[in-house]
């Protein structure tokens, strides 16, 4: 008995000794993410969840609610939110995201049935995004390590207090049980439905599902907190390199052309020689210009019928002839042996 007591001892021991080292040499750890081989672990497990549970009920929830009806219960629940977002806004001393929230939850209340129109929207009232986790983030708390939490998803040990916190502030966890469960239900697949587009998305671009969710959350969150922040700065100045430019008539810089200002405009605003009628620069040809000041001398038309056989040799010739007056051979193709 003690024996067979042992035995099952030892085979326990080495059974946790393997599971251990098994997580231990997981996945490579980002330093971000020193929990990577459970985050994994519950990252497939709320996969698996949602691929074969989640997924079919928001699809026939889809199938058989009318467009119209899904838009008004996620207009329903977005107004629930706007409460939690009006909190946040205030703590963040926000005050006039946290007025527009609050014209937003009486107007769609009032004139949108309850919040199942949202009338505020169309009135040019926009709808903000917070939650304690950005709260947090907004007076210098750091994210700390990520999460993935079973059900919720993708987190980090500040945005999962901030989760608990958010859960008091919404109005529904207030209600009857009775009344309480069947809305975060109706809640759950509304919110589901309207991510169905995303999922498949997700599984088409990317390679590795878990590091894609984790660095996309990471990025969106440090982004709201920037923005939460108010550390969106205007865009630099740039001006002119050379100065400030002369504006034109419509009030835009006037950029001339560099040739125009050299050729045409310059040597004290003398027009260039050779300058063209409407103000133009006149770009002479190089060989005909070479040939006009060798005239009246023969020893060009002879230079350029003894050139070598190249492609320019013919233009040149041609060039040189006219202002000569003497015939000049023509030059043989460069293919010529």
């Amino acid at each position: 008995m003690k024996k067979n007591q042992a035995a099952l001892t030892m085979a326990a021991a080495s059974l946790a000794l393997l599971v251990t080292s098994g997580c231990a040499t997981g996945p490579e750890r980002k330093p971000g993410d020193p929990f990577e081989p459970a985050n994994r672990a519950i990252f497939t497990f709320n996969d698996k969840l949602d691929t074969y549970v989640a997924q079919p009920i928001a699809k026939g929830y889809q199938k058989v609610t009318p467009q119209p009806l899904r838009q008004a219960i996620t207009n329903f629940f977005s107004n629930i939110g706007d409460v939690d977002n009006l909190a946040n806004n205030l703590l963040q001393l926000k005050i006039t995201d946290a007025v527009e929230d609050l014209m937003r939850i009486a107007m769609n209340t009032t004139f949108g049935l309850g919040g199942l129109i949202d009338f505020a929207t169309a009135a040019g009232l926009p709808k903000h995004h917070q939650d304690f986790g950005l709260t947090m983030g907004h007076y210098g708390m750091p994210a700390g390590p990520y999460l993935v939490l079973p059900l919720f998803g993708p987190s980090s040990v500040r945005d999962g207090i901030g989760l608990a916190v958010d859960v008091k502030l919404n109005v529904i966890n207030y209600l009857e049980p009775a009344v309480r469960n069947p809305m975060y239900l109706a809640q759950f697949i509304s919110a589901r439905a309207d991510l169905l587009g995303a999922t498949d998305l997700l599984k088409q671009a990317a390679l590795d599902p878990y590091s894609f969710v984790r660095d996309a959350y990471r990025q969106q969150r440090a982004s709201l907190i920037r923005g939460s922040r108010g550390n969106n700065a205007p865009l630099p100045d740039y001006g002119e390199p050379g100065g400030d430019a002369t504006p034109n008539e419509n009030g835009a810089p006037n950029y001339e052309d560099p040739g125009e200002s050299g050729g045409a405009g310059g040597a004290g605003g003398a027009a260039a020689p050779g300058a063209s009628n409407n103000g133009l620069p006149n770009y002479d040809d190089p060989g005909e210009g070479s040939a006009a000041g060798a005239a009246g001398t023969a020893g060009v038309a002879a230079a350029a019928a003894s050139a070598p056989a190249t492609a320019s040799a013919p233009v040149a010739a041609s060039a040189a002839a006219p202002a000569s007056g003497v015939t000049a051979a023509p030059a043989k193709p460069a293919s010529a042996p």
